[in-house]
């Protein structure tokens, strides 16, 4: 099997202005319409509900199911954007009311009041303050994630129908009762958006469930790597072609007659793309992943994917340090063994770090590995007592310097999976020793910790100044207007 092709794909600037331009055009279309002269304030509210709306719209193309958007910036970026986009449309929604009625509330606050209790309880609103509502909830949902008595699958089922519910909502409520949308082109162009929302969840929900269920793949053995660490192998059935795809991208499983995707988890691929099927390392954490070493052989299971840019083909380099934090070592022995099956050159710095030694997975395999690459290893374990190789403690700043001994820190490339706390430690001690941040990579399925990198805050900064170039476009809209 070959590995995937690299396909053209946007980069981060460039989606950053496709994301302005497409959010500026309802304002554009909207200077175009005739209507009545308007306060500035009120033109500014029109203009936040045009933007939060179109905003709205975009978030169903920015849950990193779509690898043309996601590709180029990895599924940590992606979903760093779709969480801080969500709250600056909250916001402009939440002043989307406020700002029409702020002339009013100056002139006689007891009016204003009576103009906003209007705005909330008159039927014509009702569908924008449904579309509100939803949004608050979906957020609220989502901060609370970890605290709700809820299965994941309930979560996602609850968090797609509340964003289902806002921008359909929404939608309804600008072409209703908007100043600008009620009718003429910008109302055409609302009509497409909701054409294009649906078009997206029959993407999502029709032909991926479609495709799951008639290109199955089959459960060929399960075989246990570790402390509640299983090693799925899994081939396609006759008719269902190959996977092409690069060593350290992730797929989303599902299994069974639950083959849809709102049932499906995303794990990393630990295997060569030039071996047939597909490899899975998971680990007991959760109500899916409790019961997976207990899965029969044969049974059948549903593959969406390839989606990551957590590879080799992405980032060259010199030099590669690889470094994993318990089940954070799935993609990385993907990687080895992709490393190993053609022959891989370039010197090549392991470290492995668990809680318990019972928690090490691979280890023959690894130590093997050491016979065909130029392959370094440092085995850590934090508690239980350690023999061999294996070293007691943390990857400390020392450890890590240790691994970069001998190479040029700015040629080389991290590729960093595990706990969020061990990432940020590990991506910010590199930083110190050297590395330019672009060359330190790593990726996360867990986004509700609360640790962030210094690559994490540089991030952030890039995305708000896209929320800030939107505040920009409604004073450029209430001007112009």
């Amino acid at each position: 099997m070959q590995a995937q092709p690299a396909l053209p794909r946007l980069s981060g600037p460039a989606l950053a202005a496709a994301y302005l331009l497409t959010a500026f055009l309802p304002l554009a279309l909207a200077l175009t319409q005739s209507v009545a002269p308007a306060d500035p304030w009120e033109l500014a509210a029109a203009a936040m509900g045009l933007i939060a709306l179109w905003g709205m719209a975009v978030q169903f193309v920015t849950s990193g199911r779509f690898e043309g958007i996601s590709g180029r910036l990895g599924i940590d970026k992606i979903m760093a954007f779709h969480k801080i986009a969500a709250l600056w449309v909250a916001l402009a929604l939440v002043l989307h009311p406020l700002a029409y009625v702020l002339p009013t509330w100056m002139d006689d606050p007891e009016l204003g009041w009576i103009r906003l209790h209007f705005y909330l309880t008159d039927p014509a609103y009702l569908s924008g303050v449904v579309a509100l509502g939803a949004l608050v909830l979906l957020i609220l949902s989502s901060v609370l994630r970890d605290l709700l008595p809820w299965p994941y699958e309930a979560w996602r089922a609850v968090h797609l129908l509340l964003g289902l519910t806002a921008v359909l909502g929404g939608l309804h409520h600008a072409v209703a009762v908007g100043r600008f949308s009620a009718q003429g082109v910008l109302a055409g162009f609302w009509g497409l958006v909701a054409l294009a929302v649906l078009a997206v969840m029959t993407v999502l929900y029709g032909w991926r469930w479609w495709r799951l269920h008639h290109r199955p793949w089959r459960l060929a053995a399960v075989t246990k790597r570790a402390d509640r660490m299983w090693e799925l192998d899994i081939q396609p059935d006759p008719g269902t072609p190959p996977l092409p795809y690069h060593a350290g991208q992730f797929v989303w499983m599902s299994e069974g007659k639950r083959r849809f995707p709102l049932f499906d988890h995303p794990f990393s691929i630990s295997d060569s793309p030039r071996r047939e099927g597909l490899s899975l390392l998971i680990k007991e954490a959760g109500d899916f992943t409790d019961q997976i070493g207990t899965l029969p052989e044969g049974r059948v299971i549903g593959i969406d994917g390839p989606y990551g840019e957590f590879t080799l083909e992405a980032q060259g380099g010199e030099a590669l340090l690889l470094i994993g934090g318990g089940v954070g070592i799935a993609p990385l022995i993907g990687i080895l063994r992709d490393c190993i099956t053609r022959g891989e050159t370039r010197p090549i710095r392991l470290a492995y770090a668990v809680g318990q030694p019972a928690n090490f997975a691979c280890l023959d395999e690894i130590h093997a590995a050491m016979e065909t690459l130029d392959l370094n290893l440092w085995l850590l374990s934090e508690d239980g007592p350690v023999e061999g190789d294996v070293l007691q403690g943390r990857l400390t700043r020392e450890r890590l310097a240790e691994m970069l001994d001998g190479l040029d820190a700015t040629t080389a490339r991290a590729l960093i999976c595990g706990p969020g706390p061990m990432v940020v430690v590990v991506s910010d001690t590199l930083l110190d020793l050297g590395m330019p941040m672009r060359h330190v990579v790593y990726e996360r399925f867990d986004y509700a910790g609360s640790a962030r990198s210094r690559q994490d805050r540089a991030r952030t900064r890039n995305i708000l100044s896209v929320g800030a170039a939107l505040a920009l476009g409604v004073a450029g809209f209430v001007g112009l207007g």
